[in-house]
Protein backbone atom coordinates (compact mmCIF):
# COMPACT_ATOMS: atom_id res chain seq x y z
CA UNK A 1 0.00 0.00 0.00
CA UNK A 2 1.10 3.23 -0.54
CA UNK A 3 2.08 5.65 2.84
CA UNK A 4 0.58 9.04 2.61
CA UNK A 5 3.74 10.70 2.52
CA UNK A 6 7.63 10.72 2.01
CA UNK A 7 10.52 13.58 1.85
CA UNK A 8 12.53 15.27 4.03
CA UNK A 9 16.11 17.01 3.97
CA UNK A 10 18.82 14.31 3.32
CA UNK A 11 20.96 16.30 6.06
CA UNK A 12 18.58 15.94 8.27
CA UNK A 13 17.86 12.53 7.91
CA UNK A 14 21.06 11.31 8.21
CA UNK A 15 21.54 13.10 11.53
CA UNK A 16 17.99 11.41 12.40
CA UNK A 17 19.83 8.74 13.93
CA UNK A 18 22.58 11.09 16.01
CA UNK A 19 19.46 13.11 17.47
CA UNK A 20 17.09 10.24 18.67
CA UNK A 21 18.77 9.92 21.88
CA UNK A 22 17.67 13.72 22.56
CA UNK A 23 14.18 13.03 22.03
CA UNK A 24 11.73 12.34 24.68
CA UNK A 25 8.64 9.78 24.99
CA UNK A 26 5.35 10.96 25.87
CA UNK A 27 5.71 11.80 29.59
CA UNK A 28 2.94 9.02 30.54
CA UNK A 29 4.28 6.75 28.17
CA UNK A 30 7.54 6.18 29.06
CA UNK A 31 7.28 3.94 31.77
CA UNK A 32 5.54 0.91 29.64
CA UNK A 33 7.88 -1.87 28.74
CA UNK A 34 8.45 -1.59 24.69
CA UNK A 35 6.69 -3.39 22.81
CA UNK A 36 9.97 -4.98 20.92
CA UNK A 37 11.07 -6.02 24.15
CA UNK A 38 8.06 -8.12 24.76
CA UNK A 39 8.07 -9.64 21.22
CA UNK A 40 11.55 -10.80 21.48
CA UNK A 41 11.00 -12.73 24.56
CA UNK A 42 8.04 -14.20 22.32
CA UNK A 43 10.58 -15.21 19.25
CA UNK A 44 9.12 -12.87 16.82
CA UNK A 45 9.50 -8.84 15.74
CA UNK A 46 7.49 -6.36 16.45
CA UNK A 47 7.10 -3.66 13.53
CA UNK A 48 6.54 -0.54 12.12
CA UNK A 49 6.08 0.54 8.67
CA UNK A 50 8.09 4.32 8.40
CA UNK A 51 8.51 6.94 5.75
CA UNK A 52 11.47 9.25 5.35
CA UNK A 53 10.05 12.41 6.91
CA UNK A 54 9.53 10.53 9.76
CA UNK A 55 13.03 9.65 10.85
CA UNK A 56 13.14 12.61 13.24
CA UNK A 57 11.07 14.03 16.56
CA UNK A 58 8.45 12.03 18.31
CA UNK A 59 8.24 9.68 15.43
CA UNK A 60 11.75 8.71 15.64
CA UNK A 61 11.92 8.17 19.07
CA UNK A 62 8.46 6.12 19.95
CA UNK A 63 10.01 3.99 16.59
CA UNK A 64 12.46 3.64 17.54
CA UNK A 65 11.81 2.59 21.68
CA UNK A 66 8.89 0.26 20.82
CA UNK A 67 9.68 -1.56 17.28
CA UNK A 68 12.55 -4.11 15.93
CA UNK A 69 11.78 -3.92 12.25
CA UNK A 70 11.58 -1.32 9.76
CA UNK A 71 9.09 -1.48 6.56
CA UNK A 72 10.23 1.52 3.89
CA UNK A 73 6.82 3.13 3.51
CA UNK A 74 7.46 4.07 -0.22
CA UNK A 75 10.85 4.42 -0.60
CA UNK A 76 12.04 0.99 -1.98
CA UNK A 77 9.05 1.46 -4.46
CA UNK A 78 10.43 1.34 -8.12
CA UNK A 79 9.18 4.63 -8.85
CA UNK A 80 11.25 6.00 -5.65
CA UNK A 81 14.47 4.00 -6.13
CA UNK A 82 14.71 3.79 -10.43
CA UNK A 83 12.67 7.01 -11.35
CA UNK A 84 14.57 6.66 -14.92
CA UNK A 85 15.51 3.79 -16.72
CA UNK A 86 18.96 3.06 -15.02
CA UNK A 87 19.50 5.39 -12.96
CA UNK A 88 18.69 4.52 -8.79
CA UNK A 89 17.89 7.15 -6.34
CA UNK A 90 19.11 5.30 -3.29
CA UNK A 91 19.55 8.21 -1.18
CA UNK A 92 16.30 8.03 0.91
CA UNK A 93 15.44 4.39 1.62
CA UNK A 94 19.30 4.06 2.52
CA UNK A 95 18.56 6.97 4.82
CA UNK A 96 15.61 4.19 6.24
CA UNK A 97 17.94 1.67 6.37
CA UNK A 98 20.61 3.47 8.22
CA UNK A 99 17.89 4.67 10.91
CA UNK A 100 17.36 0.93 11.18
CA UNK A 101 20.66 -0.15 12.08
CA UNK A 102 21.40 3.12 14.54
CA UNK A 103 18.76 1.59 16.64
CA UNK A 104 19.18 -2.00 16.04
CA UNK A 105 16.18 -3.24 13.71
CA UNK A 106 15.71 -5.10 11.07
CA UNK A 107 14.54 -3.97 7.57
CA UNK A 108 11.85 -5.54 5.45
CA UNK A 109 12.09 -4.67 1.67
CA UNK A 110 8.95 -3.54 0.39
CA UNK A 111 8.80 -4.48 -2.82
CA UNK A 112 10.23 -5.36 -5.80
CA UNK A 113 7.52 -6.45 -7.89
CA UNK A 114 4.60 -4.57 -8.01
CA UNK A 115 1.27 -3.67 -10.54
CA UNK A 116 1.13 0.06 -8.59
CA UNK A 117 3.69 2.97 -8.16
CA UNK A 118 5.92 2.17 -11.04
CA UNK A 119 8.00 4.90 -13.21
CA UNK A 120 6.13 6.06 -15.98
CA UNK A 121 9.25 5.32 -18.14
CA UNK A 122 7.84 2.11 -17.75
CA UNK A 123 4.17 1.78 -17.64
CA UNK A 124 3.98 4.09 -21.32
CA UNK A 125 7.31 1.84 -22.59
CA UNK A 126 6.64 -0.23 -25.92
CA UNK A 127 8.57 -2.86 -24.48
CA UNK A 128 8.93 -6.67 -25.83
CA UNK A 129 7.59 -9.53 -23.63
CA UNK A 130 11.92 -10.21 -23.94
CA UNK A 131 12.61 -6.87 -23.06
CA UNK A 132 10.32 -6.66 -20.14
CA UNK A 133 11.48 -9.48 -18.65
CA UNK A 134 15.06 -8.35 -18.82
CA UNK A 135 13.81 -4.96 -17.56
CA UNK A 136 12.24 -6.41 -14.12
CA UNK A 137 15.07 -9.43 -13.90
CA UNK A 138 17.74 -6.06 -13.71
CA UNK A 139 15.87 -4.15 -11.26
CA UNK A 140 15.18 -6.87 -8.71
CA UNK A 141 19.00 -7.62 -9.21
CA UNK A 142 20.37 -4.36 -8.95
CA UNK A 143 17.83 -3.39 -5.79
CA UNK A 144 18.50 -6.82 -3.90
CA UNK A 145 22.26 -6.23 -4.54
CA UNK A 146 22.41 -2.63 -3.38
CA UNK A 147 20.93 -3.54 -0.33
CA UNK A 148 22.57 -7.01 0.39
CA UNK A 149 22.79 -8.02 4.30
CA UNK A 150 20.93 -4.94 5.17
CA UNK A 151 17.37 -6.04 3.96
CA UNK A 152 16.31 -9.46 6.43
CA UNK A 153 12.92 -10.24 4.38
CA UNK A 154 11.72 -8.75 0.88
CA UNK A 155 7.96 -8.57 -0.71
CA UNK A 156 9.44 -9.64 -3.86
CA UNK A 157 6.07 -9.85 -5.72
CA UNK A 158 3.01 -7.79 -4.02
CA UNK A 159 -0.55 -8.33 -4.67
CA UNK A 160 -0.61 -10.36 -7.42
CA UNK A 161 -4.15 -12.11 -7.39
CA UNK A 162 -7.56 -11.15 -7.75
CA UNK A 163 -10.01 -11.32 -5.60
CA UNK A 164 -11.45 -14.61 -7.21
CA UNK A 165 -8.25 -16.11 -6.94
CA UNK A 166 -6.75 -15.37 -10.59
CA UNK A 167 -3.80 -13.40 -11.59
CA UNK A 168 -4.45 -9.55 -11.45
CA UNK A 169 -4.09 -8.32 -15.12
CA UNK A 170 -1.04 -5.99 -15.05
CA UNK A 171 1.70 -5.06 -16.55
CA UNK A 172 3.54 -7.91 -15.78
CA UNK A 173 1.11 -11.09 -16.13
CA UNK A 174 -0.29 -9.25 -19.24
CA UNK A 175 3.10 -10.11 -20.48
CA UNK A 176 5.25 -12.36 -19.09
CA UNK A 177 2.14 -14.73 -17.56
CA UNK A 178 2.59 -16.02 -14.08
CA UNK A 179 5.84 -16.93 -14.62
CA UNK A 180 7.03 -13.72 -13.74
CA UNK A 181 6.68 -14.10 -10.28
CA UNK A 182 9.22 -17.35 -10.27
CA UNK A 183 11.78 -15.57 -12.25
CA UNK A 184 11.40 -12.32 -9.46
CA UNK A 185 11.88 -14.80 -6.38
CA UNK A 186 14.74 -16.49 -8.16
CA UNK A 187 16.81 -13.09 -9.40
CA UNK A 188 16.46 -12.36 -6.07
CA UNK A 189 17.70 -15.38 -4.56
CA UNK A 190 20.72 -15.21 -6.58
CA UNK A 191 21.27 -11.66 -5.64
CA UNK A 192 21.20 -12.13 -1.82
CA UNK A 193 21.06 -15.47 -0.93
CA UNK A 194 20.39 -15.08 2.83
CA UNK A 195 17.07 -12.42 2.31
CA UNK A 196 14.24 -14.35 3.35
CA UNK A 197 11.91 -13.67 0.16
CA UNK A 198 8.06 -13.29 0.39
CA UNK A 199 4.89 -13.04 -1.69
CA UNK A 200 3.00 -9.97 -0.09
CA UNK A 201 -1.25 -9.52 -0.32
CA UNK A 202 -4.09 -8.41 1.14
CA UNK A 203 -7.85 -10.39 1.46
CA UNK A 204 -5.74 -13.08 1.92
CA UNK A 205 -6.23 -13.51 5.75
CA UNK A 206 -9.29 -15.72 5.93
CA UNK A 207 -9.97 -18.90 4.09
CA UNK A 208 -11.67 -17.77 0.56
CA UNK A 209 -11.07 -17.75 -3.06
CA UNK A 210 -8.31 -15.36 -2.86
CA UNK A 211 -6.61 -16.90 -0.87
CA UNK A 212 -6.62 -20.37 -1.79
CA UNK A 213 -5.55 -18.97 -5.23
CA UNK A 214 -1.92 -17.51 -3.14
CA UNK A 215 -2.06 -21.20 -1.36
CA UNK A 216 -1.80 -23.27 -4.91
CA UNK A 217 0.60 -20.69 -5.93
CA UNK A 218 3.10 -21.64 -3.28
CA UNK A 219 2.35 -24.69 -2.58
CA UNK A 220 3.44 -25.33 -6.85
CA UNK A 221 6.73 -22.55 -6.02
CA UNK A 222 7.98 -25.17 -3.50
CA UNK A 223 7.28 -28.11 -5.66
CA UNK A 224 8.87 -26.80 -8.19
CA UNK A 225 11.80 -25.85 -6.16
CA UNK A 226 11.40 -22.02 -6.99
CA UNK A 227 13.16 -19.73 -3.68
CA UNK A 228 9.93 -18.74 -1.64
CA UNK A 229 10.65 -18.27 2.20
CA UNK A 230 7.37 -16.95 3.14
CA UNK A 231 4.00 -15.56 2.62
CA UNK A 232 3.39 -11.96 4.03
CA UNK A 233 -0.43 -10.86 5.08
CA UNK A 234 -1.11 -7.61 4.68
CA UNK A 235 -4.32 -7.38 7.10
CA UNK A 236 -5.68 -4.22 6.52
CA UNK A 237 -8.84 -4.82 8.27
CA UNK A 238 -12.43 -2.79 9.02
CA UNK A 239 -13.72 -2.67 12.95
CA UNK A 240 -14.71 -6.21 13.76
CA UNK A 241 -14.21 -7.98 10.90
CA UNK A 242 -10.65 -9.89 12.03
CA UNK A 243 -11.84 -13.56 10.14
CA UNK A 244 -11.96 -16.08 12.61
CA UNK A 245 -9.97 -18.49 10.58
CA UNK A 246 -7.16 -15.93 10.61
CA UNK A 247 -5.15 -18.52 12.70
CA UNK A 248 -6.12 -21.75 10.56
CA UNK A 249 -5.13 -20.08 6.78
CA UNK A 250 -2.01 -18.99 8.96
CA UNK A 251 -0.94 -22.46 9.47
CA UNK A 252 -1.84 -24.25 6.65
CA UNK A 253 0.19 -21.84 4.74
CA UNK A 254 2.98 -22.81 7.17
CA UNK A 255 2.17 -26.33 6.60
CA UNK A 256 3.12 -25.75 3.15
CA UNK A 257 6.87 -25.16 4.68
CA UNK A 258 7.23 -21.33 4.67
CA UNK A 259 7.20 -18.57 7.00
CA UNK A 260 3.80 -16.19 7.33
CA UNK A 261 3.88 -12.62 8.90
CA UNK A 262 1.25 -10.07 9.37
CA UNK A 263 2.62 -6.88 7.20
CA UNK A 264 0.89 -4.38 7.13
CA UNK A 265 -1.63 -4.32 10.02
CA UNK A 266 -4.28 -1.76 10.94
CA UNK A 267 -7.68 -1.51 11.62
CA UNK A 268 -9.71 1.01 10.67
CA UNK A 269 -13.55 2.58 12.03
CA UNK A 270 -15.62 5.16 10.71
CA UNK A 271 -14.87 8.37 12.47
CA UNK A 272 -14.30 9.74 15.35
CA UNK A 273 -13.20 7.59 17.33
CA UNK A 274 -15.27 6.91 20.69
CA UNK A 275 -14.48 4.54 23.50
CA UNK A 276 -16.66 1.82 21.93
CA UNK A 277 -14.79 1.91 18.50
CA UNK A 278 -11.77 2.02 20.49
CA UNK A 279 -12.16 -1.03 22.45
CA UNK A 280 -13.63 -3.01 19.52
CA UNK A 281 -10.29 -2.33 17.70
CA UNK A 282 -8.40 -3.71 20.66
CA UNK A 283 -9.96 -6.37 20.60
CA UNK A 284 -9.44 -6.79 16.67
CA UNK A 285 -5.52 -5.84 17.63
CA UNK A 286 -5.74 -8.75 20.08
CA UNK A 287 -7.23 -11.28 18.07
CA UNK A 288 -4.32 -10.78 15.18
CA UNK A 289 -1.23 -11.12 18.06
CA UNK A 290 -2.78 -14.15 19.22
CA UNK A 291 -3.57 -15.77 15.90
CA UNK A 292 0.34 -15.11 14.96
CA UNK A 293 1.76 -15.82 18.30
CA UNK A 294 -0.27 -19.38 17.80
CA UNK A 295 1.66 -20.10 14.53
CA UNK A 296 4.81 -21.58 14.79
CA UNK A 297 5.77 -19.95 12.16
CA UNK A 298 4.77 -16.76 12.06
CA UNK A 299 7.69 -14.78 12.79
CA UNK A 300 6.53 -11.50 13.28
CA UNK A 301 4.10 -8.46 12.95
CA UNK A 302 3.87 -5.13 11.38
CA UNK A 303 1.86 -2.38 11.96
CA UNK A 304 1.40 -0.05 9.03
CA UNK A 305 2.56 3.07 10.27
CA UNK A 306 1.82 3.21 14.17
CA UNK A 307 0.03 6.77 14.38
CA UNK A 308 -2.96 8.14 13.22
CA UNK A 309 -1.06 11.23 11.96
CA UNK A 310 0.37 9.60 9.15
CA UNK A 311 -1.52 6.89 8.53
CA UNK A 312 -2.33 6.34 4.74
CA UNK A 313 -6.24 5.21 5.45
CA UNK A 314 -8.34 8.64 5.78
CA UNK A 315 -7.13 9.80 1.97
CA UNK A 316 -7.63 6.10 0.90
CA UNK A 317 -11.02 5.57 2.42
CA UNK A 318 -12.70 9.12 3.01
CA UNK A 319 -14.29 9.18 6.34
CA UNK A 320 -12.21 6.46 7.49
CA UNK A 321 -9.33 6.33 9.84
CA UNK A 322 -8.34 6.64 13.54
CA UNK A 323 -6.79 3.06 12.55
CA UNK A 324 -3.18 2.64 14.51
CA UNK A 325 -1.88 2.21 17.80
CA UNK A 326 -1.63 5.59 18.52
CA UNK A 327 -3.70 8.46 18.08
CA UNK A 328 -2.83 12.03 16.19
CA UNK A 329 -1.08 13.28 19.20
CA UNK A 330 1.01 10.22 19.53
CA UNK A 331 -0.41 9.10 22.58
CA UNK A 332 -0.63 5.16 23.07
CA UNK A 333 -4.46 3.94 22.51
CA UNK A 334 -6.16 0.97 23.72
CA UNK A 335 -4.48 -0.83 20.67
CA UNK A 336 -1.33 -0.32 22.23
CA UNK A 337 -1.94 -1.86 25.49
CA UNK A 338 -3.62 -4.76 23.60
CA UNK A 339 -1.22 -5.53 21.58
CA UNK A 340 1.16 -4.93 24.72
CA UNK A 341 -1.01 -7.32 26.62
CA UNK A 342 -1.08 -9.42 23.96
CA UNK A 343 2.79 -10.10 23.74
CA UNK A 344 2.81 -10.55 27.70
CA UNK A 345 3.02 -6.87 29.02
CA UNK A 346 0.80 -5.47 32.20
CA UNK A 347 0.86 -2.27 30.60
CA UNK A 348 -2.77 -0.69 31.41
CA UNK A 349 -4.32 2.12 29.70
CA UNK A 350 -5.21 5.75 30.91
CA UNK A 351 -8.70 5.79 32.71
CA UNK A 352 -9.68 7.87 30.09
CA UNK A 353 -7.84 7.12 26.75
CA UNK A 354 -7.80 9.97 24.44
CA UNK A 355 -10.53 9.09 21.40
CA UNK A 356 -9.96 12.59 19.04
CA UNK A 357 -7.02 15.37 19.32
CA UNK A 358 -7.68 17.97 21.53
CA UNK A 359 -10.64 20.22 21.10
CA UNK A 360 -8.81 23.42 23.27
CA UNK A 361 -6.18 25.25 21.81
CA UNK A 362 -3.70 27.79 22.88
CA UNK A 363 -5.87 31.85 22.27
CA UNK A 364 -2.58 32.90 20.22
CA UNK A 365 -1.86 31.35 17.27
CA UNK A 366 1.19 29.79 17.19
CA UNK A 367 4.16 31.50 14.87
CA UNK A 368 3.13 31.72 11.35
CA UNK A 369 -0.70 31.13 11.37
CA UNK A 370 -3.07 28.40 12.24
CA UNK A 371 -1.34 25.44 10.21
CA UNK A 372 1.42 23.59 9.97
CA UNK A 373 3.28 22.41 6.58
CA UNK A 374 5.68 19.44 6.19
CA UNK A 375 7.39 19.60 2.79
CA UNK A 376 9.44 16.05 1.62
CA UNK A 377 10.76 15.63 -1.23
CA UNK A 378 12.70 12.53 -3.28
CA UNK A 379 14.99 14.17 -6.27
CA UNK A 380 16.65 12.69 -9.36
CA UNK A 381 18.22 14.53 -11.96
CA UNK A 382 15.22 15.04 -13.92
CA UNK A 383 12.56 15.19 -12.08
CA UNK A 384 11.38 14.82 -8.15
CA UNK A 385 7.96 13.87 -5.73
CA UNK A 386 6.97 16.57 -3.52
CA UNK A 387 4.89 15.38 -0.50
CA UNK A 388 3.32 17.51 1.77
CA UNK A 389 1.18 17.29 5.19
CA UNK A 390 -1.02 20.67 6.68
CA UNK A 391 -1.99 20.55 9.44
CA UNK A 392 -4.71 22.80 11.05
CA UNK A 393 -2.92 24.00 13.81
CA UNK A 394 -5.52 26.45 14.97
CA UNK A 395 -8.86 26.73 17.27
CA UNK A 396 -11.43 25.92 14.48
CA UNK A 397 -12.07 23.11 11.90
CA UNK A 398 -11.15 24.32 8.41
CA UNK A 399 -13.89 23.23 5.37
CA UNK A 400 -12.01 23.49 1.90
CA UNK A 401 -8.60 24.47 1.80
CA UNK A 402 -6.09 25.89 -1.01
CA UNK A 403 -2.37 25.90 0.19
CA UNK A 404 -0.12 28.16 -2.28
CA UNK A 405 3.62 28.13 -2.06
CA UNK A 406 6.54 29.56 -4.43
CA UNK A 407 9.61 27.94 -6.01
CA UNK A 408 12.19 30.52 -5.66
CA UNK A 409 14.47 29.38 -8.91
CA UNK A 410 14.54 26.74 -11.68
CA UNK A 411 11.69 25.48 -13.75
CA UNK A 412 9.29 22.56 -12.65
CA UNK A 413 6.62 20.99 -14.72
CA UNK A 414 3.71 19.40 -12.77
CA UNK A 415 2.90 15.83 -14.49
CA UNK A 416 0.57 14.44 -11.61
CA UNK A 417 -0.67 15.04 -8.26
CA UNK A 418 -2.86 12.94 -5.68
CA UNK A 419 -4.96 13.49 -2.85
CA UNK A 420 -5.28 17.54 -4.38
CA UNK A 421 -5.35 19.26 -7.35
CA UNK A 422 -2.17 21.10 -8.18
CA UNK A 423 -1.25 23.53 -10.27
CA UNK A 424 1.64 25.86 -11.40
CA UNK A 425 1.76 29.39 -12.83
CA UNK A 426 5.00 31.09 -12.90
CA UNK A 427 7.09 30.79 -9.61
CA UNK A 428 3.64 29.98 -7.63
CA UNK A 429 1.75 26.53 -7.08
CA UNK A 430 -1.66 26.39 -6.17
CA UNK A 431 -3.06 23.14 -4.23
CA UNK A 432 -6.90 22.28 -3.82
CA UNK A 433 -8.36 19.99 -1.69
CA UNK A 434 -10.46 17.38 -2.86
CA UNK A 435 -14.27 16.33 -2.34
CA UNK A 436 -13.18 14.10 0.26
CA UNK A 437 -10.50 15.99 1.86
CA UNK A 438 -11.81 19.47 2.46
CA UNK A 439 -12.52 19.30 6.06
CA UNK A 440 -9.22 18.99 8.80
CA UNK A 441 -10.25 19.23 11.96
CA UNK A 442 -8.63 21.14 15.03
CA UNK A 443 -5.17 19.62 15.52
CA UNK A 444 -6.02 16.95 12.31
CA UNK A 445 -3.63 17.12 9.12
CA UNK A 446 -4.33 15.76 5.61
CA UNK A 447 -1.64 15.34 3.09
CA UNK A 448 -1.04 15.29 -0.71
CA UNK A 449 1.98 14.73 -3.36
CA UNK A 450 2.96 15.23 -6.78
CA UNK A 451 5.65 14.46 -9.32
CA UNK A 452 7.06 16.99 -11.31
CA UNK A 453 10.12 17.58 -14.30
CA UNK A 454 12.73 20.05 -13.30
CA UNK A 455 15.62 22.00 -14.49
CA UNK A 456 18.18 24.51 -13.67
CA UNK A 457 17.26 23.98 -9.93
CA UNK A 458 14.85 22.62 -7.57
CA UNK A 459 15.20 24.82 -3.48
CA UNK A 460 12.91 23.38 -1.50
CA UNK A 461 9.91 26.54 -1.05
CA UNK A 462 10.42 28.14 2.81
CA UNK A 463 6.82 29.96 2.42
CA UNK A 464 3.00 28.34 2.60
CA UNK A 465 -0.34 29.63 3.27
CA UNK A 466 -3.12 28.12 3.85
CA UNK A 467 -6.16 29.97 2.52
CA UNK A 468 -4.26 33.13 2.67
CA UNK A 469 -2.63 32.51 5.82
CA UNK A 470 1.27 31.98 6.33
CA UNK A 471 2.08 28.80 7.88
CA UNK A 472 4.88 27.71 10.10
CA UNK A 473 7.13 25.21 7.57
CA UNK A 474 9.37 21.86 8.91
Amino acid sequence: MRRSAVGGSAVAMLAAAAALVSVTMPSAHAADTPLRTLAEAKGIYMGTALMQNELTGISASIAGTQFDSVTPGNEMKWESVEPTRGTYNWGPADQIVSFAQANNMQVRGHNLVWHSQLPSWLTSGSFTNQQLHDIMIKHVTDEVTHFKGKVVHWDVVNEPFNEDGTFRSDLWYNQLGSSYIADALTAARAADPNAKLYINDYNVEGENAKSNGLYNLVKSLKQQGVPIDGVGFQAHFILGQVPSDFKANLQRFADLGVDVAVTELDVRMQTPADSTKLQQQANDYTAVMNDCLGVTRCVGVTVWGFNDATSWVPSTFPGQGAATPYDENYQPKPAYYAIQAALGGNGTPPTTPPTSPPTTQPSTPPPGGNCAVTYGVNQWNTGFTANITVKNTGSAPISGWTLTWNQASGTQTVTQAWNATVTKSGTAYTAKNLSYNGAIAVGASTSFGFNADWSGSNPTPTGFALNGGACTVS
